[in-house]
């Protein structure tokens, strides 16, 4: 089970799930509460910085030179 009380400054927020839950189906409920208790503030710049930090061990590719062949993509016989 997982459990976040939050103060969103936004109507984005993500949401890491434990591995355990991966391809089961889970219930996602928002509702405001009255306890001021534990509640963890997110800003905008922490969930930049955390993608940031998980992106940043996988290599930038780059696709300047990349040309799409329609031909090539629909040969899949």
């Amino acid at each position: 089970m997982v459990r976040e009380l939050i103060t969103p400054v936004n109507n984005k927020y993500i949401l890491n799930l434990p591995d355990e839950m991966i391809g089961k189906t889970v219930e996602v409920i928002a509702f405001e509460v009255d306890s001021k208790e534990d509640v963890l503030k997110v800003k905008p710049t922490q969930n930049i910085q955390d993608i940031k930090e998980r992106y940043s061990r996988y290599p930038i590719i780059s696709h300047d030179n990349y040309q799409f062949n329609r031909d090539e993509a629909n040969d899949y016989e």
